[in-house]
């Protein structure tokens, strides 16, 4: 039986109370409510309301010292700990280029800010920093730990503090994506493809052809993308972890794209999740919400680059591996070597 859904913010504490060990996320989505939502209801509680000014945000991390920068979408979570380092503010695409946490952030869906702060079950105090977009969808989470710099924490929140410090917050849904025109051919798409010099021109070949990502990822040619078995998530994982090579891991949401850069080595399962639990990286990713894996090659001047995708019964895409490398250098070719002996998908296995 569902629940009535909470229309105020007295009603979404009232529902909280009774449930109060349920993840938000969870919690929201049971109850017809988004987390920005969620978290708005406890402002003059255990959240103050702040700007989410990125620019602002960039500039006093870096005066805190270490945290947790988790980004997430529906189906994969990506933790880094470690302090915001080479911050760089642009209002179309900002950076974070640390050694440990590495960023790029789009400002525009940046919208509703709050700065929580909690007491633990041990008495400790959790804090946290966190920003939604106007549909009131995570974008980008900071959480304090013991090593942050409480002082200058605090002196960053006062900072933000937003001047209206109301406990709701108006949610506007994005309208769908859509593709306008029709599609290129598909030698257009080719020559397109072939032609690349750096990935990151990828999303403007994308644009250009009306070509959904997933959809010229199948089109495009077994020479560039050949798609894998649902088992080769897990091979993948087993012929890396606890190796001495270092690869990418990107997980983003139209807000925030957050990447990890070496070695993994602590892999588990846990249900649906599959999980990596190293010293300052951590990632959940539901296995269960993958329904294509595809094995992508990209030309750049440097010489090809492979990546492993994973997508989502809506044709998003849920997250990107890639080898480890540097502007100028080659793919590595042991990263090339696991890709390419990964499990194929055949409809036999689908069956």
């Amino acid at each position: 039986m569902t629940e009535t859904v909470a229309k105020t913010a007295e009603d979404i504490r009232n529902l909280r109370a009774l449930h109060p060990q349920m993840r938000e996320r969870d919690f929201a989505r049971i109850h017809g409510i988004t987390e920005g939502q969620l978290v708005a209801a406890e402002v003059g509680r255990t959240a103050t309301r702040i700007r989410a000014d990125v620019e602002a945000v960039l500039k006093g991390l870096p005066g805190v010292g270490e945290v947790m920068a988790l980004t997430r979408n529906e189906s994969a979570v990506h933790e880094k700990i470690g302090p915001y380092e080479k911050a760089s503010f642009n209002p179309h695409a900002s950076i974070v280029l640390g050694d440990q946490i590495d960023l790029r952030i789009f400002p525009s869906r940046w919208v509703h800010g709050f700065a929580i702060e909690k007491t633990a079950e041990d008495g400790s105090t959790k804090r946290s920093l966190q920003f939604f977009d106007r549909a009131g969808n995570a974008v980008h989470k900071v959480h304090g730990r013991p090593a942050t710099d409480v002082a200058a924490w605090n002196a960053l929140v006062e900072t933000l503090r937003h001047d209206e410090q109301a406990d709701v917050i108006e949610v506007t849904p994005y309208p769908p994506a859509k593709i306008e025109g029709e599609a290129a051919s598909v030698d257009a798409l080719r020559e397109a493809w072939s032609a690349m010099t750096d990935t990151h021109q990828f999303f403007g070949l994308l644009k250009k052809l009306n070509f959904p990502r997933l959809d010229a990822v199948e089109t495009v040619g077994e020479d560039f993308a050949w798609q894998l078995d649902h088992t080769a998530v897990d091979a993948m994982f087993r012929k890396v972890a606890g190796t001495d090579l270092p690869i990418m891991v990107f997980v983003g949401n139209d807000g925030c794209i957050q990447i990890h850069s070496d070695p993994i080595t602590n892999v588990s399962a846990m249900g649906p999740w599959l999980n990596v639990l190293d010293e300052t990286f951590h990632l959940h990713l539901r296995l269960d919400h993958v329904v294509a894996a595809w094995a992508v090659r990209k030309p750049t001047k440097d010489g090809h680059v492979t990546s492993v995708e994973l997508y989502d019964e809506n044709r998003e895409l849920i997250i990107q591996f890639f080898g480890q490398r540097h502007e100028g250098v080659d793919e590595r070719p042991e990263w090339r070597a696991v890709v390419e002996q990964l499990p194929l998908f055949s409809t036999s296995n689908a069956a």
